[in-house]
């Protein structure tokens, strides 16, 4: 009788207790939602399926995990990093919302593991394969947690935009030559670049709507399947990103003026039949409406799929902040760590965590920073010379904005608070200073400098006259010692000080304006690449830092094909200047200008009137230039196929 009387007690609190869950877990579930700590409605919702073997065990997956987690940690300390991948993979297969278990096991790919190899080819797999595990996988378990938003952003600046890795000039070249690839080239103007992103984005979301939204494509499609078919699988039309990666090197052949130079485009249409089948099917101008529509929707799905990127918060981002150039490693750490400030910051409201807000902050802005010294990519995918990277003076005024607002938002925030940023602030602006003044912008070089008197000289805490000097003193005074302690700025008063000549000693006639400006430019990259700072050549055989800023042919040529093709000047003041260059300058040039320009001149007024060989004529000695050129290329190949024999020898 006692043991019924056990079993039915046992039952009604068995019935209690399910009555009590059934109307606790919905405000539970409510309350957890509203103060972010879970991420979605159902918690095995996307994961992989050994989650739900694991949540069928209950209590023990915690403590296995818990050990598999001492055990991680143990096998780092020893230096055991294959061995504590295999942990790690187990770990975010049992218990995907584990966010950290995600950014160590990312850390240890693109940083531990990474650094053991022997190739800057090796060492890019393994940086690459822990920004994407992170980035594809862990983040779609923990799309809100702030610190994988962190890490991803940290890599791309540290790792990869930063000089501390030997291979970072490798890193550099291939992601610009991947996002090249996948995007394009970028349009020079910001609400161009909002507008391209914005068709991307707003591209239709399945294969059906778009053969029904744009029927043409249909016929595109069945062409590149037709022309595809008797080739290898791998090379079969399916929208994928195999297939964006190899249509968006059809497409970049076309614009390279390497491989002009090196005649690919007449080689690969012979010699390669998935490239001739490519040339005939894309190349036809019948099917370039469909063209553009197949193309905006694989990049969406690739962004998509691929990056676990969102490509209308891309555009938004181009349109509230700045020329946002995805070929950049900055570009990205802003992304990801503006998309872990907007989503992820809400989780954090401990006051202990504060801080994990600010430093993803700090990423943010730092990023911007890293935009303005050398956003402007100039990339040609089919060389292996380093992508060219000028300043964008366009990111000055955005960089005050969020600095005002990164102020307000931190004002109250224990500790410093705002007052964390205005350190960076006074750095930064009193550098753009000089920036503007090179540039020949002196009315905003001045300007700054108004402000900065407010804000920290004159009307600032502890009054000082340091910045109520005139705008040429505070130049001079500021340039020198910041080379050695900050690489990029070299290479931005380099191309400031180059663009201002051209601008001045070519449109306007001023040749002494231009004189002074290449001599300045040829002392400057002189001493910054004998510096005892930046010449030590690491075990890749590159300059580590010295081989950021060019030779002054390079920086000649990067600065004055950027001015050719800035929108922001007239067409037919930018054809002047062309055509008052000097001829070597202007053989620098012609091949990389001649195609966008004649396009531009096409689409307006002057089109009608003059023929690109009028106002583009070709300078003389070209093919002799080309075959310099391609001599050099060839030298410079075969130069680093005896360093790759010599160092496969030493092994």
């Amino acid at each position: 009788m006692r043991e019924r009387l056990i079993q039915l007690v046992c039952v009604v609190l068995i019935l209690v207790g399910g009555a009590a869950n059934t109307r606790l877990v919905p405000t539970l579930l409510d309350i957890a939602r509203s103060q972010g700590f879970r991420y979605t409605s159902d918690p095995i919702e996307g994961a992989p399926p050994i989650v739900a073997i694991g949540t069928a065990i209950g209590a023990l997956r915690g403590l296995i995990a818990n050990y598999l987690w001492i055990k991680l940690q143990q096998q780092k300390d020893e230096g055991l990093f294959y061995e504590a991948m295999a942990d790690a993979d187990l770990i975010t297969k049992m218990q995907p919302r584990f966010a950290e278990v995600w950014g160590f096991h990312g850390h240890n790919m693109a940083y531990n593991i990474s650094v053991l190899t022997n190739t800057p080819q090796e060492r890019w797999s393994w940086v690459n394969a822990g920004i994407d595990l992170v980035r594809n996988r862990g983040l779609r378990y923990n799309p809100n947690d702030l610190g994988l938003n962190k890490e991803i952003a940290f890599w791309f600046a540290h790792k990869i935009d930063g000089v501390s890795d030997d291979a970072h000039l490798h890193y550099k070249r291939e992601l610009a030559k991947e996002w090249q690839f996948l995007l394009g080239v970028p349009p020079y103007s910001q609400a161009d670049r909002e507008k391209m992103m914005r068709e991307i984005a707003d591209a239709p979301d399945t294969r059906e709507e778009l053969e029904r939204v744009h029927p043409e494509v249909v016929e595109l499609e069945k062409r590149l399947t037709e022309g595809l078919a008797p080739f290898d699988r791998r090379f079969a039309f399916r929208l994928d990103k195999d297939f964006l990666i190899n249509m968006g090197k059809w497409i970049a052949i076309k614009g390279s003026a390497y491989a002009k130079i090196l005649d690919l485009d007449r080689q690969y249409a012979s010699n390669d039949p998935v490239f001739a089948t490519f040339d005939r099917v894309l190349g036809d101008p019948a099917m370039a409406p469909a063209r553009q529509h197949l193309l905006a929707f694989l990049r969406k799905k690739v962004l998509r799929e691929d990056y676990n990127m969102d490509p209308a918060r891309m555009a938004d981002y181009i349109r509230d902040w700045g020329p946002l150039d995805w070929r950049h490693p900055q570009a990205h750490a802003f992304y990801w760590g503006k998309i872990g400030a907007e989503q992820g910051g809400a989780r954090y409201t401990a006051e202990d965590d504060v801080y994990k807000i600010i430093n993803n902050d700090r990423l943010t802005i730092q990023a911007m920073q890293a935009l303005n010294h050398s956003g402007m990519m100039g990339v040609d995918p089919f060389s292996n010379d380093n992508p060219s990277r000028m300043h964008d003076n366009r990111w000055i005024k955005s960089i005050e904005r969020y600095f005002r607002e990164l102020y307000q938002k931190h004002y109250t925030t224990r500790g410093a608070g705002g007052d964390t940023f205005c350190d960076f602030h006074e750095n930064f602006m009193a550098q753009a200073i000089r920036q503007l003044y090179r540039s020949g912008d002196y009315a905003g070089a001045e300007e700054i400098m108004k402000n900065l008197d407010a804000l920290y000289g004159t009307g600032g805490l502890i009054p000082n006259m340091k910045y109520a000097l005139p705008v040429e003193d505070f130049v001079r005074n500021s340039t020198y010692g910041e080379y050695e302690m900050v690489p990029d700025t070299a290479r931005t008063d380099v191309y400031a000080s180059l663009q201002r000549g051209f601008r001045d000693g070519l449109l306007l006639g001023n040749k002494k304006v231009l004189e002074d400006a290449l001599k300045f430019a040829k002392e400057l990259t002189e001493y910054f690449q004998s510096t005892r700072y930046t010449d030590f050549v690491n075990k890749f055989g590159e300059k580590r830092m010295a081989d950021l800023v060019d030779d002054l042919r390079g920086s000649v040529a990067t600065v004055f094909t950027q001015l050719l093709l800035d929108r922001n000047q007239p067409l037919l003041d930018r054809l002047v200047m062309y055509n008052r260059a000097a001829e070597e300058q202007r053989r620098m040039v012609f091949d990389a200008v001649r195609q966008p320009l004649t396009a531009e001149l096409a689409e307006g007024p002057l089109g009608s009137v003059y023929a690109i060989e009028q106002v583009l004529p070709e300078p003389p000695d070209m093919e002799r230039y080309r075959e310099a050129q391609a001599a050099e290329a060839r030298r410079r190949e075969a130069e680093r196929d005896e360093q790759n024999r010599a160092k496969a020898m030493r092994k």
